[in-house]
């Protein structure tokens, strides 16, 4: 079983990561397989809406994408933390989402993801809720924890004094240990996650 938590940030061992790690350590503990898959500082690009990945089962554009997508066929559950920008997640973790669940959405339907976000002081609830709707519009199981998935500071020293944000990660890692337990307690059980009705899309304009 193995957890793949994704840095959003481009400062490879900032804040987001610190929260991040709080969390991989929690999962280790249960004996949880992790890896921290890092976006880093180069491009990523937009989707521009070609419809390359429905012809050609892939994107269109090369770059970080390809390597995350060949992680996600193998993980069973998912982190995606992010820092706050104008009470947003950072553009490169949106478009490699977007861009992942258009290409790859088959390797996400009914594996537990949850979002972790950083911010120096506001903005996290609105981060927190944009990174998660990508989990329930894919079939995801969002995992939470006994608060927002949220640490406060603007280093890394000062996410290790947010003594209840560290608190929060913990939660998360030990909730997202056990729903990956279950699911594969499951999985022994020969329960298996609903198949898909053929998909059905209405327009609201004749």
């Amino acid at each position: 079983m193995k957890v793949l938590l994704v840095n959003g940030s481009p400062n490879e061992k900032g804040c987001t990561f610190t929260a991040l790690k709080e969390v991989e350590s929690t999962l280790k503990c249960g004996g949880i397989e992790t890896e921290i898959f890092q976006i880093g500082k180069k491009a990523v690009y937009p989707c521009i809406e070609c419809g390359g990945c429905n012809r050609d089962h892939g994107c269109v554009f090369e770059d970080v994408l390809q390597s995350f997508i060949e992680k996600a066929k193998t993980a069973d559950g998912f982190v995606f933390g992010t820092p706050v920008y104008f009470a947003a997640a950072n553009g490169q973790l949106v478009n490699l989402m977007t861009r992942a669940w258009y290409c790859g959405a088959v390797d996400f339907a009914g594996k537990p993801a949850a979002a972790v976000v950083s911010c120096r002081r506001g903005g996290a609830s609105a981060t927190f809720d944009q990174v998660n709707k990508f989990f329930g519009i894919s079939g995801m199981i969002t995992v939470g924890s006994q608060y927002w998935n949220s640490v406060h500071g603007n280093t890394p020293d000062e996410v290790m004094q947010d003594l209840e944000g560290l608190q929060v990660m913990r939660t998360l890692g030990r909730n997202m240990a056990w729903i990956v337990k279950c699911i594969e307690a499951g999985k022994a059980q020969g329960i298996t996650y609903p198949e898909f009705e053929p998909r059905v899309s209405t327009n609201f304009i004749r």
